[in-house]
């Protein structure tokens, strides 16, 4: 009988042994939460974002898939791209620091370890990883959310860290999912001046976004056709997908799309057209959609 106790007891012990190598080994995976880091001020079409250290954040906005780190495989911060992780970008929170993103649409709130800089899109307020989208239930180009900034349990933050999932959070109620869709209504602009590629990123952390090179001034329609050449010269209507103070930034996105860059005031406008009439002018707003520029406006040319 002892004998079999002793056997029993070994055995035990074997397996304790077992699982604390596996323990061991876990944390050589785990990536770190210092340095913090915070970077220079930067630009984004025409926008000047200050990276800073508050001590309370929250606010509600977009959400938007991140495939990839500003790097390509890497963050902003120097850690690996994972994307099973539950990661985030944000444009100014520092790197590392933890976030609670709630879904506007169903309530569910997760825990996000922010490590990259991004979106690079002025009307998108953080940038989730896949795995981020899936454990938070979301799908598609862009979702509404609440984005407030915690500081978790240890536990929670090794498990982030360890690109594992947290815990999820109480779900929202919905009297308080109200507000915040309310809040979203009143405090969204009602457009962004530009908006950059979803496939932008900086380099590294605090780099400068917003640094095209520049491209010469396009002042003929896209289209070569007599047809167009005819609507040149005679239209007044047009469809403008951005406004630039920086000149080389305008003529960049101009060159890129193919549209024309025309200076109003301090501003220069990046602009399709123009056509005669309005029906002509839905020709531009399908250039513009090509472009990643959806729902994009006809406008008549100003001071006519």
């Amino acid at each position: 009988m002892r004998s079999s106790n002793k056997a029993f007891a070994a055995l035990c012990a074997a397996a304790i042994g077992m699982m604390s190598g596996a323990g061991e080994a876990q944390p050589s995976a785990m990536v770190e939460d210092q340095p913090v880091l915070l970077g220079e001020p930067y630009s984004l079409a025409g926008v000047l974002y200050r990276p800073a250290d508050p001590a309370a954040y929250d606010e509600v906005g977009y959400a938007m898939p991140m495939e990839a780190g500003s790097k390509g495989e890497v963050t902003a911060n120097g850690e690996a791209f994972v994307v099973d992780a539950i990661t985030g970008a944000h444009k100014t929170l520092p790197l590392p620091s933890y976030v609670e993103v709630t879904a506007l649409d169903s309530g569910r709130t997760i825990l996000v370890r922010v490590n990259d800089r991004g979106p690079m899109r002025n009307d998108r307020l953080i940038g989730l990883s896949p795995g981020a989208m899936a454990q938070l239930g979301l799908s598609g180009p862009s979702a509404a959310v609440r984005v407030r900034r915690v500081n978790p349990p240890g536990q929670d933050q090794v498990a982030l860290r360890s690109h594992q999932r947290a815990a999820e959070r109480l779900e929202s109620p919905p009297a308080l999912l109200k507000v915040l869709r309310e809040k979203l209504q009143q405090t969204l602009p009602p457009a962004p001046l530009a908006q950059a590629p979803m496939t932008a990123a900086p380099a590294r952390a605090g780099a400068t976004f917003d640094r095209p090179q520049p491209g010469p001034i396009t002042t003929k329609p896209t289209a070569a056709s007599p047809e167009a050449k005819e609507q040149a010269a005679s239209g007044r209507y047009f469809v403008q997908v951005g406004a630039f103070s920086s000149r080389a930034n305008a003529e960049a996105l101009a060159k890129r799309i193919g549209a024309q860059v025309e200076q109003g005031g301090n501003l220069w406008r990046v602009r399709f057209g123009p056509y005669a009439t309005r029906q002509a002018a839905q020709a531009g707003v399908r250039a513009a959609a090509a472009q990643g520029f959806a729902n994009m406006p006809v406008m008549a040319k100003d001071g006519q």
